[in-house]
């Protein structure tokens, strides 16, 4: 298989006041193209730390990450924010959709970032919207969405540039029980299609839909294994 994401001794360190924080100590880990994994961890285990180094929003303290053979482990902002919009596809608990924009204008942002014409953005955003069933829900704006809606909103919005990974913050963290059930059948659809997935949650239930489950604690991995009867 091929390595999409390589982490090698990771650390990463916090300045608070005059206290030293150390989030990540070493962090080594292994992501292949095509997998479906789930970082987990409580408070303070330094997972979301981890998130923000893979998702590109924050660089490490010390070591390297490799992400599809590119080092970016020291690359500036403006850097960073490029391959954030190319290879990086965001779902976050609180969907961060803009208010006044309608669902398809919403998913179509990533692709003005990219430059693209506007009859290809509007092309690949609406067809992004069916893929995740929203063909009637267009033109709504959030407030007119169930939160479920707005969360394929988000989905379609991370897709529609065709990224390299999928990486979901707690998405399901505002949804009631049926709705993130639904929302974690959509992700394994995803996947199925051939996208890798990098869940970051708290929740056990959430975190066996995933293939592979990796446990962090005190800025460590603790455990990291394979799911043999992950959920659909």
């Amino acid at each position: 298989m091929e390595k999409l994401i390589k982490l090698r001794e990771i650390v990463k360190n916090y300045q608070v006041g005059t206290q030293a924080v150390l989030a990540l100590r070493s962090v080594t880990l292994d992501i292949y193209k095509g997998e479906y994994v789930a970082i987990m961890g409580a408070s303070g285990s330094g997972k979301s730390t981890l998130m923000n180094i893979i998702g590109c929003l924050d660089t490490p303290t010390s070591g390297n990450y490799t992400l599809n053979d590119k080092d970016v482990s020291a690359l500036g902002d403006d850097r960073l924010a490029e391959i954030r919009n190319t290879e990086i596809g965001f779902v976050f608990q609180t969907f961060n959709l803009l208010p006044r924009y309608t669902a398809l204008e919403n998913v179509m942002l990533p692709l003005i970032y990219a430059g693209v014409v506007k009859e290809k953005r509007i092309e690949l955003a609406t067809e992004k919207l069916l893929s995740v069933g929203l063909q009637d829900r267009m033109e709504h704006r959030p407030n007119e969405l169930s939160g479920g809606q707005r969360q394929r909103v988000a989905v379609a919005r991370a897709l529609v540039n065709t990224p390299s990974i999928l990486l979901a913050d707690e998405p399901t963290g505002n949804l009631d029980s049926k709705t993130s059930e639904e929302i974690m059948r959509l992700f394994a659809l995803i996947h199925a299609e051939g996208n890798t997935i990098i869940l970051v949650t708290h929740e056990e239930d959430i975190a066996r839909h995933a293939h592979r489950i990796i446990k962090l604690k005190d800025g460590q991995i603790e455990t990291d294994h394979i799911n043999e009867t992950p959920i659909y």
